[in-house]
């Protein structure tokens, strides 16, 4: 039985709206990045919002050049964002909905209202070599169109669930978690490469962990918060050490003969 390893995206905004509440150049993104990489991340990602109110483009310059790992822009559908994505060529590009008002990204793109706005955006990317994500719901009509657009992948919205566990709502859990497996499931069989994010910490990152569909967690939020008590790089390598745990229990649990590469 063959079971693909999972990756572990660690977003970095925070760290950049944390610099950003005093202006000047620290914390640097850069840095964080970096010490997140050394500590056991995979790739880094970064949202350049419309109005730059964390990640600025000179971050993103930066990270482009000085990263020795991939980077994952995460960006709105805009004339604006495609074309920094296109000048720029980071490795990823997920397409978020963006609201000016909010705190942070509220629920997944409607890809089936959108269909003929995301599809020239996601076809101009992906010819330019980029690997394109969609952040969606785990939403059979949702799944299927965003196999539609042909990107490559889509990001679960997994933070209805993790809301869920936090608040005590546990049947509320138990229907989201459904909703989770069973779209990423779905999305496995149309050829889709399926990651999560969204309100993740160590518990609920070990659970998704055993889901083998699942080939990526972004976190950030949870990450950067714990380490103003722990340090960035311990906060990277416990959150590595949860989602391996959960890899393992797939590995011991999944059916012999079973291949989920």
């Amino acid at each position: 039985m063959t079971v693909p390893p999972i990756r572990l995206g660690i977003n970095i905004d925070h760290v950049a709206t944390l610099r950003n509440a005093r202006g000047g150049f620290h914390p640097d993104p850069e840095r964080a990045a970096k010490l997140a990489v050394e500590a056991g991340a995979d790739n880094i990602t970064a949202h350049l919002r419309e109005d730059r109110r964390h990640i600025r483009d000179d971050d993103i310059a930066r990270l482009m050049a000085e990263l020795d790992c991939p980077l994952n822009l995460e960006m709105a559908a805009t004339d604006e964002m495609k074309a920094i994505a296109l000048k720029t060529r980071p490795h990823a590009a997920c397409l978020v909905p963006e609201k000016r008002m909010e705190r942070t990204t509220e629920g997944g793109l409607d890809v089936v209202a959108q269909h003929n706005m995301l599809a020239p955006v996601v076809a101009e990317l992906v010819d330019a070599g980029i690997h394109v994500s969609l952040f969606i719901a785990a939403e059979r009509r949702q799944i299927e169109a965003a196999s539609r657009l042909r990107a490559p992948a889509i990001e679960i919205h997994v933070g209805s669930w993790c809301d869920a566990l936090a608040e005590g709502r546990f049947e509320d859990a138990e229907a989201e978690w459904r909703c989770i497996n069973d779209g990423a499931h779905l999305a496995h069989g149309l050829g889709l490469e399926v990651h999560a994010g969204h309100g993740l910490n160590y518990e609920t990152a070990e659970t998704i962990s055993a889901l083998p569909e699942i080939v990526e967690l972004n976190i950030g939020h949870f990450l950067i918060g714990e380490a103003v008590f722990e340090g960035l790089d311990e906060t990277v390598r416990r959150m590595r050490q949860a989602m391996d745990k959960g890899r393992r229990t797939l590995r011991r649990h999944a059916p012999e003969g079973t291949d989920h590469a």
